[in-house]
């Protein structure tokens, strides 16, 4: 019986950075799509290189949107999504490896643990690991959600668990934290508005304080040391302004 074939999806805008070092990752494929949303930097011109069928143009509406246009150009078997500020480690890549040389089963996607970097610390606690996100899934089982930020893919079978960690270098610096919470909080808002959800001051105080809670004390984000507690309270603040944010769209200012 002939292994399982494998496409691996990546959306990608100003991305030159991390691309050659994302597809180097993920070599075992047998396919790279990297649908790109307009690019001014070499972006496209690594991927193609690296040996990716690459996609240019079109607008940007959102992550899970976005993603879905991706999935659909997919031509494997099996489909790994993953971002261009991830890279898959050599430990996961043979659980993934392992996965397309199995018989047919009921199992129709799987779950990694995602291990993220925050300002140059790698955050083994709290809130942040082990990060379980759906990346791995059989075409045509699974699709993305339409959030504007912090997609889901929805996969209708049983899902399965991958040991190995996916690796996540993100905010690299404060300023790099501090602007993508407001980008993040802003379509969160937005997404968790238009599913009739609302928010207020109480809601952004209690729920901000309890993320503190989770994250640095019942999830022992305080083993991560000092970055810990930083990071503890990065997720409070993101907590608390995604909350004002819901409220202020819930409940607009005349004029």
């Amino acid at each position: 019986m002939s292994q399982s074939t494998l496409t691996v999806i990546l959306i990608t805008k100003n991305e030159a950075h991390n691309v050659a070092d994302c597809l180097t990752s993920v070599a075992f494929a047998d396919e790279w799509v990297v649908l790109d949303s307009g690019s001014t930097d070499a972006t496209c011109q690594i991927a193609r290189s690296m040996g990716a069928r690459v996609v240019e143009g079109g607008d940007w509406p959102g992550f899970g949107v976005q993603k879905g246009r991706a999935l659909a150009l997919a031509r494997g078997d099996w489909v790994l999504s993953i971002d261009a500020d991830e890279r898959v480690s050599a430990p996961l890549a043979a659980r993934i490896q392992a996965v397309l040389a199995l018989p047919a089963s009921s199992v129709q996607g799987y779950q990694l643990s995602r291990l993220s970097s925050f300002c140059g610390q790698w955050m083994r606690h709290g809130d942040w690991y082990p990060d379980r996100v759906l990346r791995l899934f059989r075409r045509g089982s699974g699709r993305f959600s339409h959030d504007l930020v912090h997609e889901r893919v929805m996969v209708d079978g049983t899902v399965g668990r991958l040991e190995g960690d996916l690796l996540h270098h993100t905010i690299p610096s404060f300023e790099d934290a501090i602007d993508k919470m407001n980008r993040y909080t802003t379509g969160r808002a937005l997404d968790q508005v238009r599913a009739g959800k609302r928010g207020s001051l109480t809601a952004a105080l209690l729920h901000s304080a309890w993320a503190f809670v989770r994250c640095y004390l019942i999830r022992l984000g305080c083993m991560d040391g000092r970055l810990g507690l930083v990071l503890a309270l990065y997720v409070a603040e993101g907590t608390y302004y995604r909350y004002l944010k819901m409220s202020a769209l819930a409940h607009p200012r005349p004029g």
